[in-house]
């Protein structure tokens, strides 16, 4: 029965792949004083009786290094994207151009960069937990697999690749956090 284990490395490749999307995903969303359209991802607006991410009432565009602008297609949801926007804590100041709105970026002081790359620490902290977590869970797999009757060498191995597998994506969001740290603190 245990000679035939086979660690299934695929899925837990692809679920710590799913925890470096999610700090990617989280590194996009911070401000690091350039604009971006991937910083109002977590923005939702009120629209039509639900919550509704922004670029799903208007087009959001990048026409200068400092400003983004946000054209909303339905002129009855202005007021709630520019709302959502104030409060949304990105710390962005829209103004109103008829149905366009122009969120122009500031720079970033140096008290604020350094708040920002202390989310960015949390953030890869949380990386590194759900990276733990898929690891914990293939070395439960070998443990239950060993209490079947796996081989001591058979253990060894399947542990030993688990852990290069860890290892390698814990580097990985060390070097996304870095990146990204170098990014915010650029002037």
């Amino acid at each position: 029965m245990a000679d035939d284990f086979e660690l299934d490395t695929d899925d837990l490749t692809r679920r710590m792949e799913g925890a470096m999307a999610s700090l990617r995903t989280e590194f996009a969303s911070l401000r690091t004083g350039r604009a971006s359209a991937s910083m109002l991802e977590p923005v939702m607006v009120d629209a039509y009786g639900q919550q509704t991410p922004i670029n799903q009432v208007g087009t959001v565009n990048v026409p200068e290094p400092r400003m983004v602008t946000i054209n909303v297609w339905d002129k009855g949801l202005v007021n709630k994207v520019e709302k959502a926007i104030r409060e949304s804590g990105l710390g962005i100041n829209p103004q109103l151009n008829g149905t366009i709105i122009m969120l122009p970026i500031p720079e970033l002081n140096e008290e604020r960069r350094r708040e920002l790359g202390k989310v960015a620490s949390q953030y890869a902290e949380n990386a590194r937990v759900a990276v733990r977590n898929v690891r914990r869970d293939g070395m439960d797999q070998i443990k239950k697999a060993k209490a079947d009757g796996m081989s001591e060498d058979d253990q060894k191995f399947w542990e030993t690749s688990v852990q290069e597998l860890t290892d390698s994506y814990i580097g990985k969001v060390d070097e996304a956090l870095e990146h990204k740290q170098a990014e915010i603190m650029q002037v």
